[in-house]
C-alpha cells in the first residue's frame, strides 16, 4: 500500500498591523538625542520682536461670481487698509437699514456665513472696494488722483453709501450721484415659489456690483458722460465700462484667472464665465449667457441708438483685443498661462481707463477712445502687434476706418458716427442709466423758465397785450438762445 505524499504548507505570513488614520511616527531615539545635544550646545536666542506692526487690513468671505456658479463658489480675500464696523472705510460705507452692522471678529476679519444679510453686506462692500482699488492703482501709476466720487471736493469727502438690499422687489440696481449711493434690488423670478431660497439678490453678483461701482468711478472722472443728453456712443462707453470693470476685476484675482484658463483650455473664445455677465440674473430671465456676453460680433451699424446694444460693441472689441494679446503673449513652455493672462488683463485694464480719461469731457465717441488706446500703447513701448490688434478689432466693429499699411501714428477716422440730433435709447440699460436724475430734467425746466421769461419780456414791450394774429404770434420773439434782458 502506497504511503500518502505529505506536502508541507508554508505558514501564513504575519499580519501587518493597521496604522490608525492620521498616524505620525515619533522621532527615533537617536534623533531625539541628537536634537537634545544640539540644543544644549547652542546659545539661547533673543526673543522675536516685531519691528513694525502688521499691515492694516482684513480678510473677507465673498462670492467669486454669484450663487449660480457653484464650480468656483466663495473665496477668502484680503482687503488692505483700515476697515471699520459696517464694513466701511474712508471711501465706502455700508448704509443698509435693517442689516446689523458687521463687526470684525477676534482676528479683525469680516468672515460670515453665506446666504445671510451680513454676508451680503460684506460681499458687496468687498467688490466695491476691489473695483475702486483696481482703478485707483491705474491712476496712481500714471500720476493721477485717487479716483474721487462726483461730489468730492476740498470741503466734501463724503463716502459712497452702499445698500445691498436697497431696492426690495426691484429687478435692477443703480448708482445715484444725488443720493451718493449704490442700491441693489432683489426679486423672485417669474414662475418661482415666493420663498427666500428662490429670491435673487443682485448684490450677490460679482459682475453687477463691479458694473455699478464702475458707473460711480467714471462719473467722478467724466461727470458729463452719464447724462442722457450726451450722444449715444458716450452713453455706450458708460455702460461698457461697467461690464469691462467686471471682466478686469475677475482677471485681477489669480484664483479666478486659473479657473478661466482651466475652463477654456487657454482659449478665451471658448465659453467662460469671464465673458458672461451676471449669470444668475440672466438665468432668472431664461438666458443661458447671463445678461450680456462680451464675446460677441456686434458692429456699430447694427445697433442704432440703443445704448445697451451699443455698449456691447465696445465691450466686444476690448474682449477680442484681450484674447488677441493673450494668444500673442502665451509661451506655455516658459510662462504659466494664468500668470500671463493676469498680466495682460492688468495692462489692458489700465490702457482702457487711461484712454477713457484722455477722451473729450463732452460727447466722447468710440473713435476718440480707440485712438487714445493706440497713442498710449505706442507711448508705452508695446509691440506693434498690440497696435495691430487694437486697430483690427475696432475696424471690424465699424468704430474706425483703417487702411492697410496706414501708419500707426495717424489718428483713425470714425467709421459710424452718431447723427447730430441722435438721442440715447436707454430702455434696456441698467438702473443707473435709467435713473431720472441723469435725464437733464433740471436743464430742461430751466430752459422752459427762460423761454417764459423772454415771452413775458416781449409781452410787456408790446404794451401788455396778446398778439393779435397768427402772423404776429409767429413774429414774436421766443428765441430760446437769446438773452431775456
Amino acid at each position: 500500500m502506497e504511503q500518502p505524499v505529505i506536502i508541507p504548507v508554508a505558514a501564513p505570513p504575519p499580519r501587518t498591523p493597521t496604522l490608525p488614520v492620521g498616524f505620525v511616527p515619533t522621532p527615533s531615539a537617536a534623533y531625539r538625542l541628537h536634537r537634545k545635544t544640539v540644543a544644549q550646545a547652542g546659545q539661547p536666542g533673543l526673543p522675536h520682536l516685531k519691528a513694525t506692526p502688521p499691515p492694516p487690513g482684513a480678510r473677507v468671505l465673498m462670492w467669486k461670481q454669484d450663487p449660480s456658479v457653484p464650480d468656483i463658489g466663495t473665496r477668502k480675500a484680503f482687503l488692505p487698509g483700515v476697515l471699520m464696523e459696517g464694513p466701511s472705510d474712508a471711501r465706502i460705507a455700508s448704509g443698509q437699514p435693517g442689516i446689523a452692522p458687521v463687526a470684525p471678529n477676534a482676528f479683525g476679519d469680516f468672515v460670515v456665513p453665506p446666504d445671510t444679510d451680513q454676508f451680503d453686506a460684506v460681499h458687496t462692500f468687498a467688490v466695491v472696494r476691489q473695483t475702486l482699488t483696481m482703478f485707483q492703482r491705474v491712476l496712481a501709476a500714471h500720476d493721477g488722483g485717487p479716483a474721487p466720487w462726483a461730489w468730492n471736493s476740498a470741503s466734501d469727502t463724503a463716502p459712497l453709501q452702499v445698500f445691498p438690499h436697497g431696492l426690495p422687489n426691484v429687478m435692477n440696481a443703480y448708482y445715484s450721484r444725488t443720493e451718493r449711493a449704490l442700491k441693489f434690488g432683489d426679486f423672485v423670478p417669474a414662475g418661482a415659489t415666493a420663498d427666500a431660497a428662490s429670491r435673487v439678490y443682485t448684490c450677490r453678483s460679482f459682475d453687477i456690483v463691479a458694473h455699478e461701482t464702475a458707473h460711480a468711478v467714471l462719473d467722478g472722472l467724466k461727470p458729463r458722460w452719464i447724462l442722457a443728453s450726451a450722444p449715444p456712443q458716450t452713453g455706450g462707453l458708460h455702460e461698457s465700462f461697467g461690464d469691462l470693470a467686471a471682466i478686469f476685476l475677475a482677471l485681477a484675482q489669480m484664483d479666478q484667472v486659473e479657473a478661466i484658463v482651466a475652463q477654456t483650455r487657454a482659449d478665451l473664445h471658448d465659453k467662460t464665465f469671464l465673458a458672461d455677465m451676471a449669470e444668475q440674473f440672466g438665468l432668472a430671465l431664461g438666458r443661458p449667457n447671463g445678461l450680456r456676453n462680451a464675446d460677441n460680433d456686434l458692429a456699430l451699424s447694427q445697433t442704432g441708438t440703443e445704448v445697451h446694444a451699443i455698449s456691447q460693441v465696445f465691450t466686444g472689441a476690448v474682449y477680442d483685443i484681450l484674447a488677441d494679446i493673450f494668444a500673442f503673449e502665451r509661451r506655455p513652455g516658459l510662462k504659466d498661462d494664468a500668470a500671463v493672462l493676469h498680466r495682460v488683463g492688468g495692462y489692458l485694464c489700465g490702457l482702457t481707463l487711461r484712454a477713457l480719461v484722455a477722451a473729450p469731457d463732452r460727447n466722447a465717441t468710440y473713435a476718440d477712445v480707440a485712438n487714445a488706446m493706440l497713442r498710449l500703447a505706442q507711448a508705452d513701448g508695446r509691440p506693434a502687434d498690440y497696435l495691430g490688434f487694437i486697430r483690427h478689432r475696432f475696424t471690424l466693429r465699424e468704430v474706425v476706418v483703417s487702411a492697410a499699411g496706414e501708419a500707426f501714428a495717424a489718428a483713425l477716422a470714425p467709421a459710424v458716427v452718431d447723427a447730430p440730433d441722435a438721442m440715447q435709447d436707454r430702455r434696456a440699460c441698467c438702473g443707473t442709466m435709467n435713473h431720472p436724475e441723469y435725464r437733464d430734467a433740471a436743464d430742461a425746466l430751466e430752459q422752459e423758465r427762460q423761454a417764459l421769461a423772454r415771452w413775458c419780456h416781449g409781452y410787456a414791450a408790446r404794451g401788455g397785450r396778446e398778439p393779435a394774429s397768427s402772423e404776429e404770434l409767429a413774429a414774436a420773439d421766443y428765441g430760446v438762445g437769446q438773452d431775456a434782458s
